[in-house]
C-alpha cells in the first residue's frame, strides 16, 4: 500500500496541481526518502499505522546528517502535503504530521553582483555568432531578473520586442510580464537578426528562443556552463551562478529606488515578504559604503 498511495499522490500533483517539473522533482526526492525510511527503518506497510513520531524520526535523521534548515522546512512541507492528500483520498483515518512545526528557514542575505561586475560580464566581444547569443542571453537575465528556468523556456512568442516586454511562466504555471531594457533589447535584436537563424537551419521547427550550437533549446547545465566561462574571461573571482544575476537585478533596482511593489511583480514572488529580503542587502551595501568612504567610520 505504500507505493500505491505514493504513486497516486503524483499523479494528483502532475494533473490536478498542474506543478512543474522541477517541482514535481523536489517532491519526489524528499518524498522517497521518507517512503524508504518507513518501509526499511520504521518497517510499516501501511500508511494508517504511521504515527507522528515516525515522521518527527526521521526529520530527526535529517537533521543528523546535517542538512540545512531549508531542507528540513521543504522535506517537512512535502511530508505534511503527502499526509493531507491521504486524508482527504481516505486512504488514512488520522493525519500523522498534523501540529508537526516546520523548521525556521536561515535568513541568509543573497549574494550579489556590484554594478561592476555586471559590467565586465556584459562587456562581451562579439567576435562570434555564440558570443552574440550568449551577450543576448546574460542582457535578458540581468535586464528582467528571471529565474534561469524561466529563461531557457521562452519561446519566439513570448519575445514582444516592439512593445518591449518578455511574457514568462514562472513557478506554479503563473505568468507574468516583464519589461525589457534597451540595452537588452538591442543585444536581442542583433541575436534575432544575425545568429538565431543559422544556428536552427537543421531544425527550423524548433520555437524555443534561445538554442544551443547545434539548433536545440538550450539547457540549464548548458547556460551555467557558458555563464562560468565568461565569468573567468572577464576576471570575476568568484563563483558565480545565474541566480545570482536575478538578486543584482532586485538589489540594484531598490538601491535606485525602485518600488518594493513593483519588483515583486517584475521577480514573480507570491509573497512581498520573499521580495524584502533584497531591502536588507541594500542595507547591508549601505553600511560597507559608508565604513569605505566615512573618514571617521
Amino acid at each position: 500500500m505504500l507505493k500505491h498511495a505514493y504513486d497516486d499522490f503524483f499523479h494528483y500533483l502532475l494533473i490536478e496541481r498542474g506543478l512543474a517539473d522541477n517541482t514535481l522533482s523536489s517532491y519526489k526526492r524528499d518524498l522517497s526518502n521518507y517512503q524508504r525510511y518507513i518501509s526499511e527503518t520504521v518497517h510499516v506497510t501501511d500508511w494508517n499505522a504511521v504515527g507522528r513520531k515516525d515522521i518527527l524520526g526521521f526529520l530527526y535523521k535529517l537533521k543528523d546528517e546535517g542538512k540545512s534548515a531549508a531542507t528540513l522546512a521543504r522535506t517537512t512541507s512535502s511530508i505534511r502535503l503527502f499526509h493531507q492528500f491521504l486524508v482527504r483520498e481516505s486512504l488514512v483515518d488520522h493525519d500523522a504530521s498534523l501540529h508537526i512545526e516546520t523548521p525556521r528557514k536561515e535568513r541568509r542575505l543573497p549574494n550579489v553582483l556590484s554594478l561592476q561586475e555586471v559590467d565586465a560580464l556584459l562587456e562581451l566581444k562579439l567576435d562570434s555568432p555564440l558570443a552574440i547569443r550568449n551577450k543576448a542571453m546574460i542582457e535578458l537575465l540581468y535586464a528582467t531578473g528571471l529565474r534561469v528556468s524561466e529563461l531557457i523556456s521562452l519561446k519566439m512568442s513570448d519575445l514582444h520586442l516592439m512593445m518591449g516586454f518578455v511574457r514568462c511562466v514562472g513557478k506554479g504555471s503563473k505568468e507574468r510580464i516583464v519589461p525589457i531594457g534597451d540595452a537588452a533589447a538591442a543585444a536581442l535584436q542583433q541575436y534575432l537578426e544575425e545568429v538565431r537563424g543559422k544556428l536552427v537551419k537543421n531544425s527550423a521547427e524548433e520555437n524555443a528562443l534561445f538554442v544551443n550550437h547545434h539548433g536545440r533549446a538550450m539547457s540549464r547545465q548548458g547556460f551555467w556552463k557558458i555563464l562560468n566561462q565568461i565569468a573567468l574571461q572577464a576576471n570575476i573571482n568568484k563563483k558565480i551562478t545565474p541566480h545570482m544575476l536575478r538578486h543584482s537585478f532586485a538589489t540594484h533596482l531598490l538601491e535606485n529606488g525602485a518600488d518594493l511593489r513593483a519588483v515583486q511583480e517584475m521577480l514573480g514572488h507570491a509573497d512581498i515578504a520573499t521580495t524584502q529580503i533584497y531591502t536588507h542587502v541594500t542595507k547591508a551595501r549601505l553600511k560597507d559604503v559608508y565604513k569605505a568612504f566615512h573618514p571617521r567610520a
